[in-house]
């Protein structure tokens, strides 16, 4: 089992950065890799970006340029750059294990607004 406690999310005005954390416990030593997801209301929840524990990255098009993934150790980090009214969403760490298992965080509402 891994648990997933995520941090960072708040009300940020457009053009502004904000960086998410999410930190890892239980059994970490079966994580291959670290993840963001997004879900807007009304909308499916997305893709944002993957880190694994060699540091390869994956990022979903909309966000290439203005987000960056980083890890270190068992914390995911998310670098939120030039946020959009359209960034508005809860946030979502997800972890993959050697095992194919999946562990998703509780979310942390990002609200971009002026």
């Amino acid at each position: 089992q891994v648990q997933l406690v995520e941090s960072g999310g708040g009300l940020v005005q457009p053009g502004g950065s904000l960086r998410l954390s999410c930190a890892a416990s239980g059994s970490i030593g079966s994580i291959y890799s670290m993840g963001w997801y997004r879900q807007a209301p009304g909308k499916q929840r997305e893709f944002i970006a993957t880190v694994t524990g060699s540091a390869t990255t994956n990022y979903a098009d909309f966000v290439k340029g203005r987000f960056t993934i980083s890890r270190d150790k068992q914390t995911v980090y998310l670098q939120m750059n030039g946020l959009k009214p359209e960034d508005t969403a809860v946030y979502y760490c997800k972890v993959n294990t050697y095992f194919a298992q999946n562990y998703w965080g509780q979310g942390t509402q990002v609200t971009v607004s002026s």
